[in-house]
């Protein structure tokens, strides 16, 4: 039996360290992000559908995201029929790395877990989270975006609050330490738990 476990955050909490640190602990991990990027890669699924509605947005046998980012700015219909295209994409992926993986605990890695309602068919749920200051100086450290940028990302998610209530794990990465020790426990507990099922 595999246990599948859905992580999620909001951005600069520290999702993807944490994702690698049950990897550590021997999980599989599917990312969401990753499936995206596999997606819009060459011969990726999403190349040809996406081409034939907007053929401006495949620059040599990829989708370029910056493309899409200008469909969808001049166009506000354009990222409903986008993720009608690739939503399905992903979830397909998932479906064939569930299928083909032998690992006790699979962790999905998926940035808008609640957002997009994919909770539902997750065995439990991971939060990671951190104080909203460290959260912001984080994001802003990385220099790719400017507050303002942040701010709207940050209004369009959930609150972190909100996610960390409907979890039933919250990891705080306040410090690498810390965060390593409560992804230990959750191991632990997940396999103790599948082990007497």
């Amino acid at each position: 039996m595999t246990f599948i476990l859905g992580l999620t955050g909001s951005i600069g909490m520290g999702k993807s360290t944490t994702a690698q640190m049950f990897v550590d602990e021997g999980c599989a991990l599917w990312d969401a992000d990753a499936a995206v990027h596999r997606l819009y890669g060459p011969g990726g699924a999403a190349v040809a559908p996406l081409g034939l509605i907007w053929p401006e947005v495949v620059e040599d046998g990829n989708v370029s995201r910056e493309a899409l980012k200008k469909v969808i700015a001049a166009d506000p219909e354009a990222l409903k029929r986008i993720e009608g295209i690739v939503h399905p994409l992903v979830a397909e992926d998932r479906r064939a790395f569930l299928a083909e993986t032998q690992a006790d605990i699979v962790v999905l890695d998926i940035p808008l877990l609640f957002e997009g309602g994919s909770e539902r068919s997750m065995d439990a749920l991971v939060v990671v989270s951190v104080a909203p200051e460290v959260q912001k100086a984080r994001v802003l450290a990385r220099g790719t975006m400017t507050e303002a940028q942040f701010e709207m990302i940050r209004a369009k998610q959930m609150p972190d609050a909100e996610k960390r209530a409907r979890a039933d794990y919250v990891v705080t990465t306040d410090t690498m330490d810390h965060a390593r020790a409560q992804v230990r426990q959750i191991v632990s507990e997940i396999r103790s738990k599948v082990k007497d099922a």
